[in-house]
């Protein structure tokens, strides 16, 4: 059984709905307390085992890809004024030579091409994909405990939690069989399900590990939902030959691409730092205190 080596970053997105911060910045390198969420997602597949990160951009990305450089002269600079603590930090975030690799989605065709887009460098092994917008935080990383259950069982994973068993139309929803381990046999996916027609209410929350046969489904895959090539479709179909368990993950999950999920995430996170928590508990304390009534929006 191969191992997972290697993680796909699907960051081609626009961010729309940051706009118009996104307009120059990319939403993955927007900052949540003192990192962009790019490096979050990054981090918390090093903790897994990951040794070569793929990044599949588009354009206006290159940003991210200068964060993941060495920057030489902020190296000097910080070891002239004797920052060592703030350069050793640095130097622990930067992947090594080698261990990172670029390639473009040029056309907007949604996720299951982006990963498409990555096959070449994925090569035939199992690989992880992280949605980055969706951030995770728990004592074990969400995609360390995935490995461990792919180790076990040496087939495609997907991470799910639970949502409000009324929420679950929003989501896709998967079917849950006979326990393995610290998940479960898939019994089936559902992309958003009709009201009260849900198998169950463990949503997919943007984490996956699968095997290399998906590209040769992505490769023929027909545009499903937002005229998109969907990574559901093809797993849909993956998973009538080889199976597929889902990882239940306990955790935290916050959605970055909402401008909701990106304020919460910058809440968990500060009250999470040691040196930023009683400020950021006094601070939220005076805000609720004076919080003034919400208005009517203006007619147009």
């Amino acid at each position: 059984m191969k191992r997972v080596r290697k993680a796909v970053f699907p960051v081609a997105g626009l961010g729309t709905r940051f706009l118009p911060a996104t307009k120059s910045i990319p939403k993955e390198m927007l900052t949540v307390v003192d990192r962009p969420v790019i490096q979050y997602v990054v981090d918390e597949a090093r903790e897994a085992g990951i040794e070569h990160f793929i990044f599949v951009t588009g354009r206006n990305k290159a940003v991210i890809e200068d964060h993941f450089d060495l920057q030489f002269e902020l190296y000097d600079t910080l070891e002239q004024r004797g920052k060592t603590g703030q350069l050793e930090y640095l130097k622990k975030l930067q992947p090594g030579p080698g261990q990172t690799s670029f390639t473009r989605q040029q056309v907007p065709l949604g996720l299951g091409h982006a990963v498409w887009c990555a096959r070449d460098l994925v090569g035939d092994e199992p690989f992880a994909v992280l949605l980055p917008d969706m951030i995770m935080q728990s004592d074990k990383s969400c995609l360390k405990g995935m490995v461990d259950l792919y180790n076990h069982t040496g087939n495609n994973i997907i991470a799910v939690q639970e949502c409000d068993p009324a929420e679950a139309h929003k989501y896709g929803i998967v079917g849950k069989g006979r326990p393995v381990e610290t998940g479960f046999e898939i019994t089936g996916m559902v992309e958003k399900p009709k009201p009260g027609t849900a198998p169950s209410n463990l949503y997919i929350n943007g984490r996956y590990i699968l095997q290399p046969e998906i590209f040769d489904v992505l490769a023929s895959q027909e545009t499903g939902a937002g005229n998109e090539i969907q990574l559901t479709d093809a797993m849909l179909k993956l998973v009538r030959e080889q199976p597929f368990f889902g990882y239940h993950y306990r955790g935290s999950t916050y959605d970055c691409g909402s401008p909701e999920g990106f304020v919460e995430a910058n809440i968990a996170f500060s009250l999470a730092h040691a040196e930023m928590r009683a400020n950021v508990l006094a601070m939220l304390e005076r805000q609720i205190a004076n919080l003034e009534p919400a208005r009517p929006k203006a007619a147009e």
